[in-house]
């Protein structure tokens, strides 16, 4: 027997009733396989990050001139470089530098580059003209350059290669913050909201900004990714994690000397570069059609 509605009758609830939008976004990228393939070698780099210090064999630091540019094998299962250092575990070790970099590079880029994106966009005139044409300028400078010469103005080290990446990516959410809030500030609810009296600040921080989240996280994902590179290729330089603390990036600056004799010591440091940014990509993909609202 067919089942009908009879006319005023409550239609049966949908499966998505009383889902949270938080649940729904977490649903549908859970859909995806290439995004949850993302996730899972995220997780797992962050857990080999975290928890270094009991996953890796030996210490990173520790040398041994009878174990010199060993091939891989059961007692280094990714070999060692040119002065007997277990090259797993500073692959290991080396996925602190790398993830910390980019995490906090990105953070540091949505921190300034969110509020002023916001108030450029939401106070427009003068001020807006002006931080627009900083944020041109700064976009014009290929980023990887600016970054470079940031870092060499600052200095070599960990902690300035960060703050020259942050910097470096701050205009992107500039821009992107700015945008966001021009579209929503001539929304309905944002003109209800300063009908009513709300101020400048309460507008934008209790209605705009909960608003433009979603785009600000997909960029940040995708972001870090980037941000990951440029460490890689400050610490290549020389301008970043500098020896012997380990860094994809300078071991790989070490490997290129060995490339005939030793082509393990690349191998595996550009590996793991590659997994992890593709794993940022790919989750970044899946964060961004999870939470488009035209789907």
């Amino acid at each position: 027997m067919n089942a009908t509605i009879e006319p005023g009758a409550a239609a049966p609830p949908s499966a998505d009733a009383g889902d949270s939008p938080g649940r729904l976004a977490v649903r549908a990228v859970l859909s995806r396989p290439t995004a949850v393939f993302g996730g899972v070698v995220l997780v797992l780099v962050a857990l080999l990050a975290i928890f270094a210090p009991w996953i890796a064999p030996y210490d990173p630091l520790a040398t041994s001139w009878a174990a010199v540019r060993k091939a891989p094998s059961a007692a280094h299962w990714f070999g060692t470089d040119e002065v007997g250092r277990d090259l797993l575990s500073r692959t290991i070790w080396g996925a602190r530098a790398s993830l910390s970099a980019g995490v906090i590079a990105v953070t540091i880029a949505v921190g300034a580059g969110v509020p002023i994106g916001m108030l450029a966009g939401y106070v427009g005139g003068w001020l807006d003209a002006v931080i627009g044409r900083l944020t041109d300028a700064m976009l014009a400078v290929p980023f990887l350059i600016l970054a470079i010469a940031l870092a060499a103005f600052l200095g070599p080290s960990l902690g300035n290669a960060m703050i020259a990446i942050g910097v470096t990516a701050t205009p992107i959410f500039v821009r992107l913050a700015r945008g966001q809030v021009l579209a929503a500030r001539a929304e309905d609810w944002v003109e209800a909201a300063r009908a009513v009296g709300n101020p400048p600040a309460r507008i934008l921080l209790r209605h705009i900004l909960p608003n433009i989240l979603p785009p600000v996280m997909v960029q940040a994902t995708l972001a870090v990714a980037a941000a990951i590179i440029a460490e890689a290729s400050l610490s290549f330089l020389g301008l970043g994690q500098q020896p012997p603390a380990p860094s994809w990036g300078s071991m790989l600056n070490t490997a290129q000397r060995f490339l005939t004799q030793a082509p393990w010591m690349a191998v595996f440091p550009g590996i793991a570069i590659f997994l992890t940014v593709l794993a940022f990509n790919l989750f970044g993909d899946g964060l961004r059609d999870a939470l488009d609202p035209k789907k």
